[in-house]
């Protein structure tokens, strides 16, 4: 018989930082120990890493911060950038002390390593699951235009059948299944305008990462192996340009771990943050 495992959330407080635009920004703060900074990925909020933050509060404090495209209610101002995101970001990080270890999941992993590029300074070790860089080529391109047309005319639903589909690039059965599901479906769509607005925001970045070839901070880059090919591609295109990556497979998963294997990515969380301290990482 299995025993239950009790995982506590400590010390849950709210931060509140200034963005450089004087939009109010806010993070979610639990735990107590070394800094880990998440951003969370697209298509949901801070709270979609719950599972993976309560297996990490005993040792850290996990500050994650609410993007501003998926907070409620949010005044989604377009073109959105990755520049806004990356200086967000780096707003939160001026409320930590050092060390502050900076973890990103999809395009949140975008936004996370847009702020490393802007202050290397500012992050000991990066940790980034799966950021879809335009590497060779763009993240949403054609399907990108579609899944706008389609929000334009107020299709929500078509818009994130064309994102799964066609941008993520996830099995056709697996997305015709989630949108025969109608709380899955809603799920989907509650985010639409922030996530077709966040691809747009990670096409405008340009085909390229030749700007990270002296970015030495320490990283970690999370694949899964299940994971479409077209982001372990991406994983690849990276760790071959940063001159400190390394790769780490969570076999069995694919883009979807900190719902799937919380307790797997918390582990390669910790494993990261272990090699980064004891390596003596700082501000």
């Amino acid at each position: 018989m299995m025993s239950a495992v009790t995982y506590k959330m400590v010390r849950m407080t709210e931060l509140l930082a200034s963005s450089d635009d004087v939009r109010p920004l806010t993070a979610l703060d639990d735990g107590s120990g070394p800094n880990l900074l998440v951003v969370h990925p697209g298509g949901g909020d801070a709270t979609a890493w719950d599972g993976v933050t309560r297996r990490l509060t005993d040792d850290f404090r996990v500050v994650r911060i609410n993007r501003r495209i998926y907070a409620p209610g949010a005044d989604i101002a377009l073109p959105h950038s990755m520049a806004v995101e990356a200086a967000d970001i780096l707003r939160v990080a001026e409320l930590l002390d050092a060390p502050v270890l900076l973890v990103g999941h999809s395009s949140g992993a975008v936004a996370a390593l847009e702020a490393a590029l802007l202050d290397p300074s500012a992050f000991a070790g990066l940790f980034l699951y799966e950021p879809p860089m335009p590497t060779r080529e763009l993240i949403a391109g054609a399907a990108g235009v579609r899944a706008r047309a389609a929000l334009d005319t107020g299709d929500p639903v078509e818009a994130m059948r064309i994102h799964m589909r066609d941008i993520v690039r996830m099995p056709v059965s697996t997305v015709d299944a989630m949108f025969a599901d109608q709380e899955l479906r809603a799920m989907c769509c509650a985010h639409a305008t922030a996530q077709i607005a966040d691809d747009e925001a990670i096409d405008a970045l340009g085909v390229g990462i030749e700007r990270f070839a002296d970015l030495k901070t320490p990283t970690t880059l999370i694949e899964g192996d299940l994971s479409p090919a077209h982001l372990r591609e991406r994983l690849s295109d990276l760790a071959a340009t940063l001159p400190n990556a390394r790769i780490v497979t969570l076999t069995g998963h694919g883009h979807a771990a900190h719902f799937t294997a919380p307790d797997a990515l918390a582990d390669a969380i910790r494993d990261m943050a272990e090699q980064v301290l004891q390596a003596g990482g700082n501000r």
